[in-house]
């Protein structure tokens, strides 16, 4: 039995996609946990009724999140994005299988996936991440050796990484003692180079063993460090560097996500008269009452026409559609395809 691990906050309608897509394309012995951080109850209880199969863990914050949500539209005081469930994530990352999918409630399966058959590739191959999707990025590709494992998975080896142990790798990362700068004055690394590392990781689309995980979200203190991510990642593959098929991923693509849509404002406020919270309370409110579609132009993401149909005159759609082509803009230029 293989876990699917789903981080969920405030958005139904695209939980309800994601899992949708789950039994749809996903073949095997799985098991899903919804690692809820403050969705409201009424929202969770008609998920539960759709998928009785699931189990639903709150975070320790559940209570404190749902009323920071009541209290923003009532007052428009500000939900803080910022306050992230790490714990949740973490202990429900040491209590699953020692193989695991981990992925967020704005994320969806595309294509047929045989669960079982991909571990079993992982555990034969030595696999410690299989990559299930990257956002259609192939940008990156230039910086990896990519070759295959079988005619499903290709293993994909980063090539030229600077890699040593933990304190060098901390002064790289955080640029301790002006260490990146003297590197970069020696023609040694560049803007590009963090990007590079990111192909030890996987933020959404990540079939992991647990062990990597774990080594990869090691001394977060509480909060989403993706530089101590990339520093844990670097020190981990630095010490497997002999195992060729450390990391690897699909031949073909089996997951999207959205580039029009965001949990809370917190790290995507351009400036535009555009509010995410009550866009996602109009959209969640709509779903709720069997008037919004979760499947509408699946498996692409949702038109945008389809969600001002229920703006209501509520938000100005001229502001909607600048602040989704900021938000696709900033993630265009990083090679992503955002559809």
């Amino acid at each position: 039995m293989t876990d699917i691990l789903i981080k969920s906050f405030n958005r139904p309608f695209y939980l309800d996609r994601c899992l949708f897509s789950i039994f749809k394309f996903v073949e095997g012995d799985f098991k899903i946990s919804v690692l809820d951080d403050g969705t409201p109850k009424q929202y969770l209880d008609k998920i539960r009724g759709k998928y009785p199969e699931i189990d639903i863990i709150l975070s320790k914050n559940y209570a404190q999140k749902t009323s920071a949500i009541t209290e923003n539209l009532k007052n428009k005081t500000e939900i803080n994005g910022f306050q992230i469930p790490v714990d949740l994530w973490i202990e429900a990352a040491k209590n699953a299988s020692d193989y695991f999918i981990i992925t967020e409630d704005d994320v969806w399966f595309t294509e047929k996936i045989n669960i079982n058959d991909l571990v079993s590739e992982m555990k034969k191959s030595d696999i410690n991440l299989l990559k299930l999707g990257w956002l259609g990025n192939f940008k990156d590709d230039q910086h990896l050796d990519i070759s295959e494992i079988n005619n499903k998975i290709d293993r994909i080896i980063p090539h030229k990484l600077f890699l040593k142990g933990q304190k060098t790798m901390e002064a790289f990362f955080l640029n301790k003692y002006k260490f990146y700068s003297f590197l970069y004055k020696l023609k040694i690394v560049n803007n590009e180079t963090p990007q590079k590392y990111w192909a030890l990781n996987s933020i959404l689309m990540g079939l992991y063993s647990k062990k990597y995980w774990l080594k990869i979200w090691k001394n977060m203190a509480g909060k989403v460090d993706e530089k101590q991510q990339l520093i844990n990642a670097s020190v981990y593959f630095k010490k497997n560097k002999n195992n060729l098929n450390f990391i690897a991923r699909l031949k073909k693509e089996s997951m999207k996500t959205t580039f029009q849509s965001s949990a809370t404002n917190s790290y995507h406020n351009y400036g535009y008269n555009f509010d995410v919270n009550l866009f996602n309370y109009l959209i969640n409110e709509a779903w709720f009452t069997d008037k919004f579609d979760s499947f509408q132009n699946f498996p692409n993401d949702f038109s945008l026409d389809y969600f001002e149909s229920f703006f209501n005159d509520k938000i100005d759609i001229l502001e909607f559609k600048k602040w989704v082509s900021h938000f696709k803009e900033q993630y265009k230029n990083l090679g992503v395809d955002v559809g």
